[in-house]
C-alpha cells in the first residue's frame, strides 16, 4: 500500500494558524473598504454548471477548468465568480433595486502555469457594480482599491492603477485594420493579453496566423503592437473616431479620479486589455509601482454578461482582487504585519483538585466574551509561563491548593509583572 503524501496539491495551500491569522487580517481589510463603500457581501457555490464557464469558448481560462462529471451533470470548480454573480443577478432580477454594490470572498481555482504571486487555487476579493452605465461606477472601484492599498499600510507611491478602454481600442481597429470584420475583435484581445507573457514578437505571430481566428496582415498586427506601447492617453485617442464615445468615457474617468485624489496615482497604459472576453468597456489593473510582480488586481466594465446568460442587457463594472500577489508585495514593501495570536488569558489548575475551580474562572471570563485557554493536562508551572508568553495571553490565572482554599485565584499580567487577588467565581 502506498503512503499518501502529506503535501497538498500542488498550487493549493494549506492554511496553519499562523498563516490563517495573515488570512483574516488580509480579508478583514476587504471587508472593511466594502463596508465603507457602502457595499453588501455575497457568496455563491464552489462548483457551478460547467457551462457557466464555458459559454466563452476559446478562452484561456477554458482550458483551466477544474471540471468532472457526476451523476450525468457537468461540472467545474469555479475559476472566478463573476459568472456565478450574474447568474444571481438574472434569477432575482426583477426583484432587485439597483444600482446593486455587492463584493465576495470567493475561493478559487485555475490550473495554470505557476510563477511568483500565482498559484493555481487562491482567495480574492470581488467588488461589483450592477446598474450603473456611468464611468461614477468605475471611478468608485478604483478608489475602493487605493483605500485598501493605503489601510494594508502601502506607501502612496508603492503601487498604481493602470487603465485603458476595450471599447477604445474596439472602436480604432474597427475603423482600421478590422473594418468589416467585427467578429474578430474578442479573439484579438485574448492574444494581446498575452503580451507581458510571451513578449510583442510572438503575439505579431499570433495575429497574423493564416488558421487562426485574427488572420491580421503584417502591417496590421505592427498597428496592433505599436498601439499597445502607448502610454498618453491623448496620443491613443488620436486614432480613434472623432466622435470616440469612449474617449470621452475615459476623459470623464480621470476628471472623477481627480476629484478622489488620485490622479497621480493613475495611468493610461493601452496595454491593459484584460483577456476574459466579457469585458466591454473600461478595463483597469493594479501593479507594484516598479512592476516587479504580476497584476495584484484587475476587473473593468462588463456591460453584456447578464445578455449571455438569457437576461436582459443590464450594464456592470467590477474588479478582483487576489490574496496572493498583495501578501508579496507587503513582505517586499516591509509591512507585512506579524499577526500574532489573539489571547485574553490563561487558566492553570496546579491538579485536579483545582480543575472545577479553574473551570468556574474559564467559565466567568469567556462570558465576557475573553478569549481563555483552560490548561489541559498536567504541565510544569514553568511550560505554562512559556507558552502562556509565546501565546501573546496578556493575563495568567492560577490556581493551587493554597488559593483554593481562599477562595481567591492569583492574577499575573504579563506584560508588567504585577500580580493581584480576585475571588473564584461561585
Amino acid at each position: 500500500m502506498s503512503k499518501v503524501t502529506l503535501q497538498p496539491p500542488r498550487g493549493t495551500r494549506d492554511f496553519f494558524p499562523e498563516e490563517l491569522r495573515l488570512r483574516d487580517w488580509i480579508f478583514g481589510h476587504f471587508r472593511a473598504v466594502a463596508r465603507q463603500f457602502g457595499f453588501e457581501e455575497i457568496d455563491a457555490p464552489v462548483v457551478e454548471h460547467e457551462e457557466l464557464f464555458t459559454r466563452k469558448a476559446g478562452e484561456e481560462i477554458v482550458d483551466q477548468l477544474y471540471h468532472f462529471e457526476l451523476h450525468g451533470r457537468r461540472l467545474a470548480l469555479r475559476p472566478e465568480i463573476t459568472p456565478s454573480v450574474a447568474r444571481m443577478v438574472a434569477a432575482r432580477r426583477g426583484a432587485l433595486k439597483f444600482p446593486l454594490r455587492w463584493f465576495s470572498l470567493p475561493q478559487c481555482w485555475r490550473y495554470e502555469r505557476m510563477t511568483r504571486g500565482r498559484k493555481r487555487e487562491h482567495y480574492q476579493w470581488n467588488m461589483d457594480i450592477w446598474g450603473e452605465p456611468s464611468v461614477t461606477a468605475e471611478a468608485e472601484l478604483i478608489a475602493a482599491i487605493f483605500a485598501c492599498f493605503d489601510r494594508m499600510g502601502l506607501a502612496v507611491d508603492a503601487t498604481r492603477v493602470r487603465v485603458n478602454s476595450r471599447a477604445l481600442l474596439e472602436e480604432t481597429l474597427c475603423d482600421s485594420v478590422l473594418r468589416g470584420r467585427p467578429e474578430a475583435f474578442t479573439p484579438l484581445c485574448v492574444v494581446i493579453d498575452k503580451i507581458d507573457k510571451i513578449g510583442a514578437d510572438a503575439v505579431k505571430d499570433l495575429l497574423v496566423e493564416p488558421q487562426g481566428a485574427v488572420r491580421l496582415d503584417s502591417a496590421g498586427a505592427d498597428f496592433v503592437v505599436d498601439w499597445l506601447s502607448l502610454r498618453d492617453f491623448d496620443d491613443a485617442a488620436k486614432h480613434a473616431p472623432n466622435d470616440s464615445t469612449a474617449a470621452a468615457e475615459v476623459t470623464r474617468l480621470f476628471e472623477l479620479l481627480d476629484a478622489y485624489g488620485l490622479s497621480d496615482r493613475v495611468i493610461f497604459d493601452a496595454s491593459i486589455v484584460r483577456g476574459l472576453a466579457y469585458y466591454t468597456g473600461i478595463v483597469f489593473e493594479g501593479f507594484d509601482a516598479g512592476r516587479s510582480l504580476r497584476a495584484i488586481c484587475g476587473g473593468g466594465r462588463y456591460n453584456r454578461l447578464l445578455e449571455t446568460l438569457g437576461g436582459p442587457a443590464t450594464p456592470a463594472v467590477g474588479f478582483g482582487f487576489g490574496d496572493v500577489v498583495i501578501s508579496e508585495l507587503l513582505a517586499d514593501q516591509g509591512v507585512l504585519p506579524d499577526c500574532g495570536r489573539e489571547l485574553s488569558a490563561v487558566v492553570f489548575p496546579f491538579g485536579e483538585a483545582e480543575r472545577a475551580a479553574a473551570v468556574r474562572v474559564a467559565r466567568a471570563l469567556r462570558a465576557r466574551d475573553e478569549s481563555v485557554e483552560l490548561v489541559l493536562g498536567h504541565p510544569k508551572l514553568k511550560r505554562v509561563l512559556a507558552d502562556a508568553d509565546k501565546s501573546g495571553a496578556r493575563r495568567l490565572y492560577l490556581i493551587g491548593p493554597d488559593e483554593l482554599a481562599r477562595g481567591e485565584v492569583l492574577v499575573r499580567d504579563l506584560t508588567s509583572g504585577e500580580q493581584t487577588s480576585e475571588p473564584i467565581p461561585d
